[in-house]
């Protein structure tokens, strides 16, 4: 497993979700007072924020899916040519995988 730097923190993916319930209430305010400015800033930061955490679950998916082809590989090499380190190695990077999906 490397460990390379994400993009899409797990704080901005808490910042998304904040920008998202924030931006939903700007609009409700909005639209209940007939403040069409405070709607409208409402309803786009609402939409961006849930543009970006897309954004950031596709990202780490597909983080995971590589790492999981990784240690299949890995595990499959390692099996035949006897090396039980990187057959280890494969388990490892297969195991981040599956979590990477699971967490995107």
């Amino acid at each position: 497993y490397q460990n390379y730097p994400y993009p899409f923190t797990m704080t901005d993916r808490v910042k998304n979700a904040a920008n998202q319930y924030i931006g939903g209430a700007k609009q409700t305010v909005g639209e209940k007072t007939g403040n069409q400015d405070l709607a409208s800033s409402g309803a786009a930061q609402k939409s961006q924020a849930e543009t970006a955490q897309q954004a950031a679950s596709a990202h780490r998916n597909a983080e995971g899916l590589g790492n999981k082809i990784q240690g299949h590989v890995q595990q499959g090499v390692g099996s035949v040519t006897g090396n039980r380190e990187m057959e280890a190695r494969g388990h490892a990077n297969e195991t981040v995988g599956n979590m990477q999906q699971r967490t995107a």
